[in-house]
């Protein structure tokens, strides 16, 4: 088989993950120009010791937001450099499927968006065709697993040749949908500008939305249940009903949606686990094949992503 690897207008994220402007591999600089040459701070700005210091704990993604927010010359390191490292560690597989179409490959949006998209659970809001009784904020995930299986589940039959990774979905109690929970869930697509499912999109001539921003990058989105290009499949993929689910897609590729998820008996429970122990998991770059804190697996030959050190 092959390695598999691999919300709506939430709360906003604290400033941790800056924007940036490149998607080209950075040169190393021993010595920031920013610090116009001054030795006392140069050393916390050298890229090589910095590379030394977060490859050391593990590219620790909280110890990186935190050392993003110094300053801004620490911010524009982090923006030249360290959220693409983070991303390479973290989910080697996924970032060479990612780059593996040269410039139709280019990551949207920057190095920062995906890596918040890795490790960000967006958060949701009600929207015109999703609603629910109060909104559900936005956090860090200890771990996510993206398949690009799971991605095919969600595109339309004639976009199917396009690559497309998403995420197990979060869950959060409803509080106010019956029994059903909320699950919310995130992918990103490979060569977006390029892709069959925006030129469809073009062709339909679907509006943006006004109200909705893509929650990892900022920019606008289009709503694929109103694009009608919301296959059965997904909702079977994430074990939620036809009409419980909806999902955006910005114009760099970023993919996030929320869903009602239909309670499991304990039957499907057990099958679920047995389902997780067949995934990929691997020990390099600590890519533990593990859940976003659910119990639900839309793709078992996913692969995991943790935003910490492994225990």
């Amino acid at each position: 088989m092959e390695e598999e690897e691999g919300a709506i207008c939430p709360p906003k994220m604290p400033e941790f993950f800056p924007r940036m402007s490149t998607n080209q591999r950075p040169r190393l600089n021993t010595t920031t120009e920013e610090s116009g040459g001054d030795s006392s701070s140069s050393g916390i700005l050298d890229e090589r010791i910095l590379l030394l210091v977060f490859g050391s704990i593990q590219w620790d993604v909280r110890a990186l937001c935190a050392t993003a927010s110094v300053s801004r010359k620490l911010r524009a390191v982090a923006n030249r450099l360290l959220w693409r490292e983070v991303c390479a560690y973290r989910a080697p597989r996924m970032m060479e499927a990612l780059t593996s179409s040269g410039s139709s490959s280019r990551i949207g949006g920057g190095w920062h968006a995906l890596a918040k998209l890795l490790f960000f659970c967006s958060g949701c809001d009600s929207t015109r065709h999703f609603r629910m009784g109060q909104s559900c904020p936005g956090h860090l995930v200890k771990a996510s697993r993206f398949s690009k299986t799971s991605g095919r589940s969600f595109l339309a039959r004639k976009c199917r040749n396009d690559l497309l990774f998403v995420s197990d979905p979060c869950e959060h109690p409803s509080g106010s949908h019956a029994d059903d929970d909320l699950g919310i869930y995130r992918g990103v697509f490979r060569g977006f500008m390029k892709s069959r499912t925006r030129a469809c999109l073009i062709a339909r001539q679907v509006e943006l939305e006004e109200r909705v921003r893509c929650p990892f990058c900022g920019s606008r989105v289009w709503s694929m249940t109103a694009a009608r290009l919301v296959p059965r499949t997904a909702a079977k993929r994430l074990g939620s009903q036809d009409g419980g689910l909806e999902y955006f897609v910005c114009v760099n590729g970023h993919m996030h949606g929320a869903c009602w998820l239909i309670p499991l008996s304990s039957d499907e429970a057990e099958s679920d686990k047995e389902v997780d122990g067949d995934g990929d998991s691997s020990d390099d770059g600590g890519d533990d094949d593990d859940n976003c804190g659910t119990r639900r697996s839309v793709g078992a030959d996913g692969i995991g992503v943790r935003n910490g050190p492994a225990a």
